[in-house]
């Protein structure tokens, strides 16, 4: 990634730990799921009236000259967006990965439901908004506010598709503009999948700019670099190259900074990336333990209650399981620090998914784990063993959690000292230390080193566990 895609990554990074991000998703963002793009939306109906789709490019103008060919009636175009975007479809990981995210403001011109389908699915409530009525109900326990400024697949009569529509929405949708307006001054967007033709948009922009001038709020778009198309001639695509250039120029009137991509696929690549980076902040805890090792059961349980409320007090937070032997000392530390001086209570501070127990339900327990440790950017191991016909052995569950961390490319932490497969683990990681931390200092590999020390005490092991991740979330 180059640097200019580096600031940005860190930036809105900060700005979603702040709750100050919104992203403005346009038709690139739904066609890789399987949705049609706008000139394809628009196909048959520029057939109807015997134009030429790939010669069009007001498609505002095009859906309108269908109108007045047909005495006004659009019920063609209704049908045509009913029967598009009614197709199943599969969301996409960058649904997903935007999903996941702390993001609780979303604009979109498109008439599809991934947006609000895959924040349900992560278990979030979107309040979706795209009647002007809407505007003034409130969805109780909302996560997420989207904003659907162009209508909703379920009433294809009121899109926002021809010519008249654009000219009446500023009367009949104006609290929108009012609403984006705000966002696009209090909030930094990320633009995805979006072309920047949209006559509202424009109009949006421009008001904004000439009300706050030099003082505008920096905004972000991801934007493919133009290629050479199959037969195209050397004058054709250095004219389109100039005028990608122009337009990007053209965006700073409205500080918002391009980004240029060499191919789609690096928008989930920087996506993966600015959720890495939210999530190093959140910790998963794996371990279980019947057998202490060389502390004595009362200290051990200390040690856990002490490594919890310290985590909790460094503004980590945690997402743990109830590990036998563990996870309730865990809990218990977070939780003194929560409530005692913590000063509020917040939700995100510590995550507890306790694992059923029914029969039925272990079958479900790796994907249990998986949506457990996507939740976390970072993975502690302690301890790690259970009985087993009589025999203490190391837990598999905390070994498989470590590959799953792996898998999905959490940072692992693994604490020696605490023995079992904590231990066995820890082993693993540092006979391979450079491929698991490439570029790491040498202060880091020390700091990964002492937690494998036995000698310290409760105490020294908890700050050399704070030592080690600090290095990983900073």
């Amino acid at each position: 990634m180059n640097k200019d895609i580096e600031l940005f990554i860190n930036d809105f990074t900060k700005e979603i730990e702040e709750e100050n991000a919104a992203i403005f998703a346009g038709a690139g963002l739904s066609v890789p799921a399987g949705y049609v793009s706008w000139k394809e939306l628009l196909y048959p109906i520029a057939e109807e009236i015997g134009l030429d789709i790939e010669k069009e490019h007001d498609l505002v103008t095009l859906a309108q000259y269908y109108c007045n060919e047909n005495l006004g009636n659009r019920n063609r175009i209704n049908q045509v967006i009913m029967d598009e975007f009614s197709k199943k479809t599969s969301l996409t990981e960058n649904h997903q990965i935007l999903s996941r995210l702390s993001i609780r403001t979303y604009w979109t011109t498109n008439y599809d439901r991934l947006i609000e389908e895959a924040l349900e699915k992560e278990g979030k409530i979107p309040d979706v908004k795209y009647t002007v009525n809407q505007l003034a109900i409130t969805k109780a326990r909302r996560d997420a506010v989207v904003y659907k400024m162009h209508g909703d697949i379920n009433h294809p009569d009121q899109a926002v598709i021809v010519k008249d529509d654009y000219e009446s929405y500023f009367m009949k949708m104006s609290p929108y503009i009012t609403a984006l307006s705000g966002d696009l001054v209090s909030k930094t967007f990320l633009f995805i999948g979006f072309s920047f033709t949209d006559p509202n948009l424009d109009y949006i922009l421009s008001r904004v700019r000439s009300t706050y001038t030099n003082n505008q709020r920096r905004h972000y778009c991801l934007m493919k670099k133009i290629v050479k198309a199959e037969r195209e001639t050397d004058v054709d695509f250095s004219y389109r190259q100039r005028k990608q250039e122009l337009f990007i120029n053209d965006l700073k009137r409205f500080n918002i900074k391009t980004l240029v991509l060499n191919d789609y696929s690096e928008i989930t690549d920087i996506l993966r990336k600015i959720e890495i980076n939210t999530k190093r902040k959140t910790l998963f805890l794996s371990g279980s333990a019947v057998e202490y090792g060389h502390w004595r059961k009362q200290e051990s349980e200390a040690f856990i209650h002490e490594l919890g409320k310290s985590l909790i007090e460094n503004n980590f937070n945690i997402v743990s399981g109830f590990g036998v032997g563990v996870g309730s000392f865990v809990i218990s530390g977070a939780l003194e620090e929560i409530y005692m001086n913590q000063g509020k209570i917040d939700d995100s501070r510590l995550i507890l998914r306790p694992f059923p127990q029914n029969t039925e339900a272990k079958k479900q327990w790796e994907k249990y784990r998986q949506d457990m440790i996507s939740r976390a950017g970072i993975s502690i191991f302690i301890y790690g063993n259970k009985v087993k016909d009589g025999k203490l052995v190391n837990a598999d569950g905390v070994i498989s959690e470590f590959e799953i961390s792996n898998k999905q490319n959490n940072f692992l932490v693994p604490v020696g000292a605490t023995g079992s497969a904590a231990k066995q683990l820890w082993h693993q990681v540092y006979k391979d230390f450079e491929n698991y931390y490439p570029n790491a200092s040498t202060d880091m590999e020390k700091a990964f080193k002492d937690l494998n020390d036995e000698n310290l005490t409760k105490e020294q092991l908890i700050e050399k566990i704070l030592l080690f991740i600090k290095f990983l979330s900073n």
